[in-house]
């Protein structure tokens, strides 16, 4: 009795927890290849699982944030899907390299072309983005998923600071300070240059081993020589000290 008390109890407690935990598994969300610096460019990936067991995902639609608009934005071709991307008149235009820029992209939008996304799986969105704004901590993108069922779950409530989190977040990109690329720089810059100094090292440790060995070679060299000549003199002398049939008489 104790026994079925016991798993009844476990088994209550494990559901309890996939239940509770599996939310935080299905929101589309966003991460960096790398990092995502102010002012800078980045690719990211648009993740979205699909948390239906009796429809797949067939569309994906992401809106881009107006005050802060992205002045390049190229989405990555993905078999199966296909891409739209929609761009909209900035009420400010963005001055980018010299030139003014009066339009940015307001939406990508990809649409299965066969199954979509199917259930137990997820599938990754990768788009190239920037400039990123230098004067924010994070963009935020809003997300609607739509189901082969013609369902649709809009990913678009912002997360409010010390507040619970809310029950369809938006895909929030953290971004890191512009300093911190300059580090990874320098680091880089260190690791080249330590990698040249080592081949430098190699390269002198192998021409000195070279040098050492043509020394040694030419060493090899007279000493043969000098062998040579003493064994030639001591034949001759021995020719010269051999009796003759002459003297023998």
């Amino acid at each position: 009795m104790k026994v079925s008390r016991l798993a009844a109890a476990a088994a209550v407690a494990g559901s309890a927890v996939l239940v509770l935990s599996s939310p935080a598994f299905a929101h589309v969300t966003v991460q960096p290849e790398g990092t995502a610096a102010k002012g800078g460019y980045a690719v990211v990936n648009f993740r979205v699982p699909n948390e239906r067991d009796n429809a797949s995902t067939t569309q994906l639609e992401i809106n881009f944030p107006t005050d802060t608009p992205l002045s390049s934005v190229l989405p990555q071709q993905i078999p199966g899907w296909k891409i739209a991307v929609t761009k909209s008149k900035l009420a400010k235009p963005l001055e980018v390299h010299g030139r003014q820029v009066s339009e940015a992209v307001s939406k990508v939008t990809w649409t299965a072309e066969d199954k979509g996304i199917q259930p137990g799986y997820m599938q990754q969105f990768p788009v190239s983005m920037g400039a990123l704004p230098e004067n924010a901590d994070q963009v935020v993108f809003k997300a609607i998923q739509t189901y082969s069922n013609k369902e649709v779950v809009r990913w678009i409530e912002v997360q409010e600071k010390g507040a619970e989190e809310p029950e369809n977040p938006a895909p929030v990109l953290e971004l890191s300070d512009a300093s911190d690329d300059h580090s990874h720089g320098s680091s880089a810059e260190n690791a080249s240059e330590e990698s040249d100094d080592t081949e430098a090292a190699a390269a002198t440790e192998t021409s000195d081993s070279s040098g050492g060995t043509d020394t040694t070679a030419r060493v090899l060299g007279i000493v043969g020589i000098v062998v040579g000549a003493a064994g030639v003199a001591y034949g001759v002398l021995a020719g010269r000290r051999r009796p003759t049939a002459g003297d023998a008489s």
